[in-house]
């Protein structure tokens, strides 16, 4: 008897252990069919064209803060099942995209022009930087946290980002931290600070443009 419990128990480990993995390694879910159809059912060369970048090459002025333009799920409805999304991102001169992750995508992203000062913090809270020139690839691991920074006082950078994950997801950790409403003692002793301090951080983070 007791041979056929531990036997059960092996199994239902077995089990579970599988079922976690398939949560970790888990990204968009697959489909059974060529591509997903809008509702309405129709569908032409439309429905696979994206027009939202072409604001890129009008000649318009360049952006005074950084700027993401997304062709995610959300903006381009023919990306659902297939497991691909874009960002183009533009940095001024002295900007930032700051610290944040990513839950359900690595991100490779290909410098176009200018120069950038990336890096990403593992698990191991071990710190990787690098600064990429205009025609470098650099890739933040799935879930990282992980920032850029234009350190250029004078020139603008361009970058383009490519995710595995029609919604790779965008949790900011500032935001997440300072503007979800946890509470202020929480912070404090997490920080080992104060309150006025987490208060000050907060309204800062509130008074950003």
């Amino acid at each position: 008897m007791a041979s056929r419990t531990s036997t059960l128990k092996f199994f239902s480990l077995l089990i579970s252990s599988f079922a976690i993995v398939q949560m970790a390694t888990a990204g968009d879910p697959d489909i059974i069919t060529d591509f997903i159809a809008p509702p309405n059912g129709t569908v032409d060369g439309n429905f696979f064209t994206y027009t939202g970048f072409r604001v890129l090459v009008g000649g318009g002025p360049p952006p005074t803060a950084f700027k993401v333009l997304k062709a995610t799920l959300a903006e381009f409805p023919s990306l659902n099942g297939q497991s691909v999304s874009y960002a183009v991102l533009q940095f001024p001169s002295g900007t930032t995209n700051p610290p944040h992750t990513h839950p359900r995508s690595a991100e490779l992203l290909f410098l176009v022009g200018g120069m950038l000062e990336v890096g990403f913090v593992d698990t191991k809270n071990n710190l990787f930087t690098q600064t990429l020139q205009a025609g470098d690839l650099f890739v933040f691991p799935k879930g990282l946290a992980h920032f850029q920074f234009n350190a250029d006082s004078q020139n603008p950078a361009l970058a383009i980002s490519a995710f595995g994950s029609a919604n790779a997801g965008t949790v900011s950790i500032a935001s997440t931290l300072f503007a979800t409403g946890i509470d202020d003692n929480v912070l404090a002793i997490s920080f080992k600070t104060d309150v006025a301090t987490i208060e000050k951080l907060k309204a800062g983070l509130a008074a950003k443009p």
